[in-house]
């Protein structure tokens, strides 16, 4: 049986014999496991019925915990006058996988080097599927337009058989999550879906994606997921470049509309 079933069957299966209920994982993967050293954490949730069925998405829980909880680290790493990457290193110091994730993105990308005017560098790190990613985003805004000029992703996914295949599983889930963080939304008018294909629900063109950097940390542990763990920092990372570019905070996804929904009020 594959580990990672045995790991859902272990934690459910007294849950469903005792209490006759089942705990929606989706809604707090990611946010309630959080590797930082922070004495008093609280996690809670407040479920919105849409009316709309909804399925997984790439990452699963882990595509919105990811946003949640890097984000409003980084918010409070702000707040306290602190470097972004210093301060989660400092979180991490008992976290020797994350550390090392950590300092392998920032490092190849250049923390703490200067940047032309007008381009913020924001720093998001996650696990998912027993992998450890992390990214750094360089970004420009003008006006509503966002211009991503670099992704540098680091994961630690145990001993890697084929590079190639992690760097194309990474970096696809870049693209994937930069898509959705930037552009994609579904809307309704009158209960019907307004955006019928890629024409008005729209992914990244190539002239469009950044530069992305893919780079492994060594490792002799069991080989783990790639499939999804690129993902989930994309939109922090992102939005934590854009403030860094602004100061302009985005709490709601997709991006331009926040943006354009900013510059309206």
């Amino acid at each position: 049986m594959p580990r990672a079933l045995r790991r859902i069957l272990a934690d459910n299966a007294p849950r469903i014999f005792l209490r006759a209920t089942l705990a929606d994982m989706t809604s707090h993967e990611g946010a309630s496991d959080l590797p930082y050293a922070i004495p008093n954490l609280r996690v809670e949730l407040t479920t919105a019925d849409s009316g709309v069925p909804a399925g997984s998405w790439r990452a699963v829980g882990h595509s919105h915990t990811a946003f949640v909880t890097e984000s409003f680290l980084d918010e409070l790493i702000h707040a306290a006058g602190l470097d972004p990457y210093r301060a989660r290193r400092a979180l991490l110091a008992k976290q020797p996988r994350w550390l090392a994730t950590l300092d392998l993105a920032a490092q190849k990308a250049g923390w703490g080097t200067p940047l032309p005017a007008g381009v913020g560098r924001g720093i998001a790190v996650h696990a998912s599927f027993e992998s450890v990613c992390a990214q750094v985003v360089e970004a420009q805004v003008q006006g509503n337009r966002v211009n991503v000029r670099r992704v540098v992703a680091a994961v630690h996914c145990g001993q890697v058989v084929n590079p190639g295949l992690v760097a194309a599983q990474i970096e696809s889930g870049i693209i994937f999550g930069l898509s959705a963080a930037l552009k994609q939304q579904v809307t309704f008018q009158r209960g019907r879906v307004q955006e019928t294909n890629f024409h008005s629900y729209r992914s990244l063109r190539m002239f469009e994606c950044p530069v992305i950097e893919t780079h492994i940390v060594p490792s002799t542990d069991d080989p783990t997921g790639v499939g999804e763990p690129g993902l989930p920092p994309i939109a922090p990372a992102l939005c934590n470049a854009i403030f860094a570019a602004t100061g302009r905070r985005i709490r709601s996804l997709p991006i331009e509309a926040a943006l354009e929904a900013q510059e309206k009020t």
